[in-house]
C-alpha cells in the first residue's frame, strides 16, 4: 500500500456539516429498512437512474460519515493490505520502535520481506480493538473506584 493510498482525508468545516446531515439520513434509512440487502440510490436526481449498493457498503459509509462528522481524517485500508511498520505505527498512534516491540512480542502478526516487516491490516486492527476494549474497561474501573470513594 503506497503512502498516497494511506493518507487520510481530513474534512473541512463545510464537509463536517454535510457529513453530519448525511449520517443522520443514512442511519435513519438503514433503521427504517432493516430487510433491504441492497440500497437503491438515485443518481443525479433522475429517478430512472438508480444505483444498487450493498447494505454492508452503506453501513461502512455510515462509519466513514461518523468520523467525518466528528472532524476526523478518514482512510480506507483493505483488511488484507500489508502496511509498513511506520504506517502501522501511525494507525495506532504510537512510535515505530514501540510497534516493533509489539511485533517482536507476538502481539501483532507480520511477515518479513527481505529485511523489512510487513504488518497485515486485519491483525493490526484486531490488536487495536482489543487494546481499545482494555482501555475502556480500565477507565470504567477507575470511574467506579472514584464513585465508591466519593470523588466522582
Amino acid at each position: 500500500m503506497s503512502n498516497a493510498d494511506f493518507a487520510g482525508v481530513r474534512p473541512d468545516a463545510a464537509e463536517v456539516r454535510t457529513a453530519d446531515v448525511a449520517l443522520r439520513r443514512v442511519k435513519r434509512y438503514l433503521a427504517d429498512h432493516l430487510e433491504e440487502r441492497d440500497i437503491q440510490v438515485v443518481v443525479g436526481g433522475d429517478p430512472d437512474d438508480t444505483l444498487a449498493i450493498p447494505r454492508s457498503a452503506v453501513e461502512l459509509l455510515a462509519r466513514v460519515l461518523a468520523h467525518m462528522a466528528a472532524g476526523q481524517a478518514v482512510s480506507v485500508v483493505p483488511a488484507h493490505a500489508e502496511l509498513t511498520t511506520q504506517q502501522a505505527a501511525d494507525l495506532l498512534n504510537v512510535s515505530r520502535p514501540y510497534l516493533i516491540g509489539l511485533l517482536d512480542h507476538g502481539k501483532i502478526e507480520y511477515r518479513r520481506v527481505g529485511k523489512h516487516r510487513r504488518v497485515r491490516a486485519d491483525s493490526l486492527m484486531d490488536y487495536k480493538r482489543q487494546d481499545d476494549q482494555k482501555r475502556r474497561e480500565t477507565a470504567d474501573e477507575l470511574t467506579q473506584l472514584d464513585r465508591e470513594m466519593g470523588l466522582y
